[in-house]
């Protein structure tokens, strides 16, 4: 972080702010801090194995990664996650879930990290709009990037994006699956597969088919119900834990059909959705 930048001190300040109310064992522990003499510093507990992004998207370190600890992943996430918008004092809006902000432990248990960008809401409080678009492309909802609008839904679609990579293996928007398919972004590949009832053809090759079927599908239409288009439509992360602990074998909801213009060729977003 350079040490003239005043947005960089304002996204820290927000962070030590945020942070130093949190404490739950799926989100990084702060540990200290420095704002004096111009160093701006903030320091976490040690994660020794780096974050999600160093072993998913890498060829041999993913291998690291069998189902049960994938799942694990996103089953600790979504808790950490919950806890953000329930059941701490502070609704937090996160704003910028991503594999890079997904930090693991020794033991392969993830906490979410990164607080920059994060908003505090009132409990009552539902959504908030804002002119000032911030977060990583590819993880951001529609409503936020068209027309400013977040909320804990925002998130939702964001941990819908980061289960499909995690099932996947690969980034959005990058990747094997996106070369060989001429360029169309991985989540309308994994919507096509999920229409046809192929799922078992985009699970990540690395798993070498060590994973419970089941259990993986059912991941696939947790992350395809969190990324629908409308808002109103993707279950909260309180719903999210309750499929996530529900047998594997039970009937989950459908996510709505996917629309024809969900992926936009030049933004990635639909040119069609209607709002709240």
């Amino acid at each position: 972080m350079a040490k003239d930048s005043h947005q960089g001190l304002q996204e820290l300040k927000n962070e030590l702010i945020l942070v130093a109310k949190l404490h739950h064992k799926n989100l990084v522990r702060l540990v200290g801090f420095c704002l004096e003499k111009g160093e701006r510093l903030l320091v976490y507990e040690y994660m020794p194995n780096k974050s999600l992004d160093t072993l998913l998207f890498d060829t041999e370190q993913k291998k690291r990664l069998d189902w049960a600890t994938r799942f694990k992943i996103i089953e600790g996430t979504a808790w950490g996650l919950q806890y953000l918008h329930q059941d701490s004092q502070k609704r937090i809006i996160h704003r910028d879930m991503k594999a890079s902000n997904i930090l693991l432990d020794a033991d392969m248990n993830p906490k979410i990290g990164d607080f920059g960008l994060a908003k505090l809401f009132a409990q009552d409080q539902t959504r908030e709009v804002t002119s000032r678009i911030a977060g990583t492309f590819g993880y951001i909802s529609p409503e936020y990037v068209m027309c400013g609008q977040y909320s804990t839904k925002s998130d939702v679609f964001s941990f819908g994006i980061l289960v499909i990579e995690i099932v996947t293996g690969q980034r959005r928007n990058s990747g094997p699956y996106f070369s060989e398919q001429n360029g169309v972004d991985i989540l309308s590949i994994v919507w096509r597969h999920w229409e046809e009832g192929t799922t078992a053809e985009i699970i990540d090759h690395s798993l070498e088919r060590n994973y419970n079927e089941a259990e993986v599908v059912k991941c696939v239409n947790i992350g395809l119900l969190c990324v629908q288009q409308n808002p109103v439509d993707r279950p909260t992360m309180a719903d999210v834990m309750v499929l996530l602990n529900s047998d594997a074998t039970c009937s989950l909801p459908a996510p709505a059909p996917r629309p024809t213009s969900l992926i936009d060729g030049s933004s990635g977003y639909s040119t069609e959705w209607s709002g709240w």
